[in-house]
């Protein structure tokens, strides 16, 4: 099982300098940098320190997701948080967790003992509504369906069809904004009664940078996401 380890950036390069040293480069297969057009050298640093980058064309995550996703050589992609969120330490056990035969793997902000350093008040309200819902209407009992540092088979995307724009148009149009595919990849999964796992992980205060979260727009998309994934794909 080969692994990629994918970190999206923009403008984090006090985080990639505090957190890239702490990676070993021989837990992974690849490490590559995907880059959203940063200014403040991210990409240069990455380049200079021997790390592969990928620069984004098209805006949006989904968008630099399915651009880069050709250039992933592992059988299994771990996206990862370069900003201080994601625990670097925690990249072995979530891959010998995936070897045990998931399908995807999450590191739970919510599930004991880990806890959460950076959530406010707002986005703590908000993971737990998104979870709870998708908990009532997908089944599962995952603790946290929307964070980033997670590991998945390769081809889920295209078998579960995040590669497709009617996945994200509507509630993209409905909202004005684009949206990345962590919370549809995770109800898709459950409907497809693939095997899920959760490790526990906490998140740590940012390092540096700035958040991008447009919360209320992206949450309005995500929820009309998560209901009508109830009564649409099959």
């Amino acid at each position: 099982m080969k692994t990629t380890l994918l970190i999206p950036t923009l403008n984090e390069i006090n985080g990639m300098k505090a957190v890239m040293p702490l990676i070993k480069r021989e837990w992974c297969d690849q490490i590559l940098i995907l880059d959203g057009n940063s200014t403040d050298g991210t990409a240069e640093w990455a380049r200079q320190n021997g790390y592969e980058v990928y620069v984004q064309k098209e805006h949006g995550m989904r968008q630099a997701y399915l651009e880069v996703w050709p250039h992933i050589r592992g059988d299994v992609v771990i996206t990862f948080s370069p900003d201080g969120n994601s625990v670097p330490e925690l990249i072995p056990a979530l891959i010998e967790k995936m070897r045990e035969g998931y399908d995807m793997v999450i590191v739970s902000r919510y599930l004991p003992p880990a806890k959460s350093q950076d959530d406010s008040w707002l986005t703590g309200f908000g993971n737990w509504m998104f979870t709870t819902a998708v908990r009532v209407l997908h089944g599962g009992n995952l603790t946290d369906v929307m964070v980033i540092y997670r590991a998945y088979r390769t081809n889920l995307v295209s078998e579960l069809d995040l590669d497709k724009d009617i996945s994200y148009s509507t509630p993209e149009r409905l909202f004005h904004t684009r949206i990345s595919w962590e919370p549809l990849l995770s109800v898709r999964v459950l409907k497809r009664r693939l095997k899920v796992g959760e490790i526990p992980g906490d998140e740590p205060p940012r390092v540096g940078g700035k958040a991008k979260l447009q919360v209320w727009r992206w949450g309005a998309a995500y929820m009309f996401q998560v209901i009508r994934e109830f009564f649409w794909w099959k």
